[in-house]
């Protein structure tokens, strides 16, 4: 470590990390995130609170356990770019970090304490191979690694290439995206709690589609975590 942190403070003279939400250096101990940002990063607080307005977006359409974001964003916030460069920049390392910042939350909320596997919600293959990554998983990614569940990017699928669904209306985002997954192994998640990941909520219809295939299968329970909701 003596010799590392001179080596590494010379990089970052010739290639300064930066903030991802305000564009300030990072001091070597930063990640992602500067103290600042992180320190006023509109946290939702949701994970502990059943019933929230983010569970109520779903009630009456699909039997969810427990819904979260860990943050909010509104137009024009620093951290609505965070969620634009982790899903169209390649910075995946906004969606491993926060996911981890996420984790942290969860493990130690009494709500979440019988989560079994964490499924991100998949993306297309022709999707993911022009993108190189599938977002959310990234962001499942990070909670595995502070929670310790167990990681499933298998069990679910997106059989068919959908449109993006920004600026779609909210019965056009269904529409969109009503008959595109499948759960490939049933047994998988048979009399499991899943964890169902994806970057940001809006709508719900994305999440409402794709739970309603795993609630289906015996014994399957799901909550839901993303990185992100409106207000």
């Amino acid at each position: 470590m003596f010799l590392k942190h001179p080596i590494l403070q010379f990089i970052a003279l010739i290639y300064p990390r930066q903030c991802e939400a305000c564009g300030a250096a990072l001091h070597h101990r930063e990640q992602v995130l500067c103290l600042n940002c992180l320190y006023h990063l509109p946290r939702t607080g949701y994970w502990n609170e059943a019933g929230n307005n983010m569970e109520q977006l779903f009630w009456g359409k699909v039997k969810l356990e427990h819904v979260c974001a860990l943050f909010f964003f509104n137009k024009g916030s620093r951290y609505r770019h965070l969620l634009h460069k982790l899903k169209y920049k390649g910075k995946i390392n906004v969606g491993i970090e926060l996911g981890r910042r996420l984790g942290l939350e969860l493990k130690s909320a009494a709500l979440y304490q019988t989560i079994d596997t964490i499924i991100p919600v998949p993306l297309h293959p022709k999707r993911q191979r022009q993108r190189g990554y599938n977002q959310s998983e990234q962001i499942a990614i990070g909670i595995a690694e502070a929670t310790g569940w167990k990681l499933d990017t298998q069990s679910v699928v997106r059989g068919q290439f959908t449109a993006t669904q920004t600026r779609k209306t909210r019965l056009a985002r269904w529409q969109n995206v009503a008959d595109v997954f499948a759960v490939k192994r049933p047994n998988a998640v048979q009399g499991k709690h899943v964890l169902l990941v994806d970057d940001v909520i809006t709508t719900g219809a994305t999440i409402e589609a794709c739970a309603q295939h795993l609630v289906n299968i015996e014994g399957c329970k799901v909550s839901v975590a993303a990185l992100a909701c409106v207000k």
